[in-house]
């Protein structure tokens, strides 16, 4: 099992991952784009993997597929840094920008690509998913 920490622009919220992510892609969605005017680079970790220190707000909308999605972010500096889904209890989204090391994770998939710009830079080299994928299987832990 290897470590990742990460945070916000400002400092004030840091967080340290002690799993492995279950899948890393690039979203293209509309609320992706509307949060970082392009599409987002996302991990998704087992919440029970994720501590982090700092004040964070929320904002919570609902998605496209009708599920609560509650986004946490940095009230200081405005970072967007986890996501939540009532879709995938017990999962949690990290936005790979706000990791120390962002190269390591790396992304299998443009998700939501239907949604992207005509001038988005989607490498042919990984996976293209028209809308929502359905989230992998979880590996099992050991012991």
């Amino acid at each position: 099992m290897s470590e990742r920490t990460g945070g916000c622009l400002c400092g004030q919220v840091r967080y340290r991952l002690t799993g492995e992510p279950l899948v890393a892609r690039i979203c293209w969605c509309r609320d992706c784009q509307h949060i970082a005017g392009n599409g987002t680079a996302n991990a998704i970790f087992r919440s029970d993997d994720i501590e982090f220190s700092g004040e964070v707000a929320a904002f919570t909308s609902t998605a496209e597929s009708g599920n609560q999605v509650r986004r946490r972010f940095c009230p200081r500096c405005g970072s967007h840094l986890f996501a939540d889904n009532t879709g995938r209890a017990g999962f949690t989204v990290v936005r790979v920008g706000t990791l120390d090391d962002p190269s390591s994770v790396t992304p299998v998939a443009n998700i939501w690509s239907a949604s992207a710009p005509r001038w988005a830079c989607l490498d042919p080299a990984i996976d293209r998913v028209e809308r929502q994928p359905t989230l992998p299987p979880a590996p099992t832990r050991p012991g």
